[in-house]
């Protein structure tokens, strides 16, 4: 049986983590590890393009850049299957229910990060996908009416003269 609960794999987003087993629900499946910054310097490395920093409390960052960082895998969802959850100071990310084997491994980064880094129009979550695609087909449904009505309206003037 593997050590951990995960792997990395190719995800749709990039490299995502992905459930090796069953991962039960509140079931820890990594800590987000990483060198502690203040404020001052985590917004130095935020501006030269770090995506990497979680924050912990308004004085207290960690620098997730070190590829020993597990966790930094974990990708975002609108729909997540999991959560963060700081403990004495330690960041770890737990189920939230449970997950089947192969399921990548995603928790909700939060309304800022969605925001302002990725985008509500640019997420690429399996949900804002859905969303997406729904939205695409009802516009070419609409645009499909709209022309078959015209076509009829034509046909109608056509015979009508």
């Amino acid at each position: 049986m593997p050590r951990r609960s995960f792997r990395i794999g190719r995800s749709f987003t990039g490299l995502g983590l992905f459930a090796n087993r069953p991962i039960k629900a509140r079931e820890k499946i990594a800590e987000y590890k990483g060198p502690r910054v203040d404020a001052e310097e985590a917004g130095r490395l935020e501006r030269r393009g770090n995506r990497y920093l979680y924050e912990i409390n308004p004085r207290v960052t960690i620098d997730g850049t070190p590829r020993s960082n597990l966790a930094r895998y974990a990708n975002h969802s609108c729909n997540p299957n999991a959560e963060s959850y700081t403990y004495g100071g330690r960041v770890f990310i737990r189920a939230i229910r449970n997950i089947k084997t192969d399921e990548e491994i995603t928790y909700d980064y939060g309304t800022d990060y969605l925001k302002y880094v990725i985008g509500r129009s640019r997420c690429q979550c399996g949900r804002c996908r859905r969303r997406r695609a729904r939205k695409q087909r009802d516009v070419r449904a609409l645009k499909k009416r709209r022309a078959a009505r015209l076509a009829r309206l034509r046909r109608r003037r056509r015979s009508a003269r």
